[in-house]
């Protein structure tokens, strides 16, 4: 992982705890980058994260795909949607400060709803783009 990832997630994990929207919807500041052992539902995990150069030649600037999952066991997908939502809300053209680097832009790329083989688990799937330059 580069530098400016880890800016970037730790910048974003930040804006969610602090979101009080999100915060209301889930009962807590539940955001985690490893949810603990018996966690409650619902919750939000940071996960997968790609990485890239944002153009050949470049001054440093890197391109990122950075996944959240929101986990919903409430018996339906509408909290699902509506944590979702918040985290549209939450980050979407956010200014967010990331140590060491500039936030060009996070824009909202892809949302996904299911529910999961346990048939009560809903998971909620939103995907941002991102683009960090050096400070």
């Amino acid at each position: 992982m580069t530098t400016a990832a880890a800016a970037l997630r730790s910048a974003v994990r930040s804006a969610l705890v602090a979101d009080g929207a999100l915060v209301a919807l889930l009962g807590g500041a539940r955001v985690y980058d490893e949810p603990p052992r018996h966690v409650a539902h619902p919750y939000v995990t940071l996960g997968e994260a790609r990485t890239t150069a944002h153009a050949p030649g470049d001054d440093g600037g890197e391109e990122h795909q950075l996944t959240l999952h929101a986990w919903s066991n409430q018996g339906g997908h509408r909290e699902a949607h509506l944590i979702a939502g918040a985290l549209l809300q939450a980050l979407d053209d956010a200014p967010l400060t990331l140590a060491g680097h500039r936030l060009v832009n996070l824009r909202f790329a892809l949302a996904d709803v299911r529910r999961e083989s346990d048939g009560r688990t809903y998971h909620a799937l939103v995907r941002f783009r991102a683009v960090t330059e050096p400070a």
